[in-house]
C-alpha cells in the first residue's frame, strides 16, 4: 500500500486485526483431499476432506460425504496431517529491515514474514513490544498485500522507572530511548496504555522486572502496575508481563496480569505455591525456552522443571519464541525443548492452537478445524504423534482461506 491513508483506511487499520481481510481475495473454494486431519489436540486423527469457502471452513466431512464445489482449487494431503493454523506468542518486529513497512515493496515484506514465521506455519504472530506505528503499518500490508500472519501488538513496552533493560539501551538508538515508557506513577501507567491502545495495540506488555545490568533487576512499582493492568482490562486488552525473577513474578500476580512473557529465568525462590497462584489466577505462560536455555539463565533444568510443573497442575502454556530479538527463526528447539519438559505432542500442539485462541477470547472463531471456522490451516508431512519435529515439517500453510505459504516440493 502506497500513499497516504485515507480516513476509511486509517480506520480499517486499527480493526484489521480483528477482521481478517484475506479473504476478500481468497480463491472462491478450496479443497483439501487425502489428509489426516486432526481437528483439535484432543482429537483423533481422521481421513477427511475439508472444504474453504470465503475465508472460512465450510464443511469437514469423510471421503465421498463431502461434495467438492465445482472450480474450486484441490490440494492433494495424501500422506499428510492437516491441522489448526499456528500461533507463536511472542515475537518482535524491532529489526532493522522491519524500518518504513508503510514504503517498503509488498513483495519484499511478504518474502521477510515468510522467513520470520509463515514459513513454520505461524497464522497468528503476537508482537510483544516494537514501534507502534510502524507495526500497524505492516500489520495492514500483511492484511491486504504482503500476504503474512494476523499480526496482533503491544506497540511499546511500559518499563519500570529507569527501568529499561540493558540490552534494549545497547540496540535502541537515543532518540528513540527516551520516548519509552518509563511511568512512575499510576496516573503515568494509564496515560501509557492509553497512548498505546489510541495508536491500535491489541494488547499491552510490562516490564515487572527487569534487567538493568547482567547482575541487577530493577521491579516495576506494584500500584503503577496494578494501575496498568486494570486500565487495560478496562479497555480489553490482555496484559502480558516479563518478570526476570520471583520478586517480578509477584509484581505480576499482585497486578493480576494475564500472560508471562517468559517463564521465570532467575528463579531462585520460586515454589510450587507460585505456579498453583498463576493457574489460580489463569494466568497463561509462553516459556521461551530456547532464549533462555541457550543463554545459560537458571540452568536448563529447572527451566525445563517450571514449564513441566506449570503443566502438570494445569496451567495455560502458549508457544513462543521471541524471533526479532532472536536472529534464529527456527522454531524447531522450542518444540523440543517443550517436549523435554514432558509436554505431550497434543500439549504443544495446544499451545500454537486452541490455547492462544481461548485466551484471547477467538475460540469460536480459530483454533480448530471445524465448519464455521476461520480457514487458517497448516499442512503437515509428518505426524505429529512420532515427535516435536513434526511441527516443523509444513508443506502448506492457509490463512483466511488464501494460501501464504507452499514449501517447493510440495508445489
Amino acid at each position: 500500500m502506497k500513499g497516504v491513508l485515507t480516513g476509511a483506511l486509517a480506520l480499517l487499520c486499527q480493526i484489521s486485526a480483528a477482521q481478517p481481510l484475506l479473504a476478500q481475495t481468497a480463491p472462491a473454494a478450496v479443497a483439501l483431499t487425502g489428509g489426516r486431519v486432526i481437528a483439535s489436540p484432543d482429537a483423533s486423527p481422521v481421513d477427511a476432506t475439508v472444504v474453504i469457502e470465503g475465508g472460512n471452513i465450510v464443511a469437514v466431512g469423510a471421503r465421498g460425504r463431502v461434495t467438492v464445489p465445482a472450480g474450486a482449487t484441490t490440494i492433494d494431503c495424501t500422506g499428510l496431517f492437516v491441522v489448526a493454523g499456528f500461533q507463536n506468542s511472542h515475537v518482535h518486529f524491532t529489526e532493522e529491515k522491519w524500518a518504513d513497512a508503510k514504503t517498503q515493496p509488498a513483495a519484499t515484506l511478504a518474502a521477510q514474514l515468510e522467513a520470520m514465521l509463515t514459513r513454520y506455519g505461524f497464522t497468528t504472530a503476537v508482537d510483544t513490544a516494537s514501534w507502534l506505528p510502524n507495526t500497524v503499518e505492516l500489520r495492514w500490508r500483511s492484511e491486504i498485500e504482503a500476504p503474512g500472519p494476523r499480526i496482533l501488538t503491544a506497540g511499546l513496552a511500559l518499563y519500570p522507572p529507569n527501568g529499561v533493560p540493558y540490552y534494549v539501551k545497547d540496540a535502541v538508538p537515543p532518540q528513540l530511548l527516551k520516548l519509552l515508557p518509563q511511568p512512575s506513577t499510576p496516573a503515568d501507567a494509564i496515560d501509557a496504555v492509553r497512548r498505546n491502545v489510541e495508536g491500535g495495540a491489541n494488547l499491552i506488555k510490562l516490564f515487572t522486572g527487569s534487567w538493568v545490568s547482567r547482575g541487577q533487576v530493577v521491579m516495576m512499582p506494584a500500584d503503577v502496575a496494578a494501575a496498568a493492568v486494570d486500565d487495560a482490562h478496562r479497555r480489553s486488552r490482555l496484559v502480558f508481563a516479563h518478570p526476570s525473577n520471583v520478586a517480578g513474578l509477584e509484581v505480576a500476580l499482585a497486578a493480576h496480569v494475564d500472560v508471562l512473557a517468559h517463564v521465570v529465568e532467575a528463579g531462585e525462590g520460586l515454589t510450587p505455591n507460585h505456579l498453583k497462584r498463576m493457574k489460580s489466577q489463569d494466568m497463561a505462560l509462553v516459556p521461551t525456552l530456547k532464549l533462555l536455555a541457550d543463554d545459560g539463565a537458571g540452568g536448563v533444568r529447572a527451566l525445563l522443571d517450571q514449564v513441566r510443573d506449570f503443566a502438570k497442575v494445569g496451567g495455560q502454556i502458549l508457544f513462543g519464541t521471541d524471533v526479532g530479538y532472536l536472529s534464529d527463526y527456527n522454531p524447531s528447539r522450542e518444540y523440543v525443548l517443550m517436549e523435554a519438559a514432558g509436554l505431550t505432542w497434543r500439549q504443544i500442539l495446544a499451545s500454537l492452537t486452541t490455547n492462544p485462541a481461548a485466551r484471547f477470547k477467538e475460540s469460536s472463531r480459530r483454533g480448530r478445524v471445524a465448519r464455521g471456522m476461520e480457514a487458517d490451516i497448516v499442512v503437515l508431512g509428518t505426524d505429529p504423534a512420532l515427535g516435536a519435529n513434526a511441527f516443523t515439517d509444513v508443506r502448506y500453510v492457509i490463512r483466511a482461506g488464501r494460501m501464504i505459504y507452499r514449501r517447493q516440493e510440495a508445489q
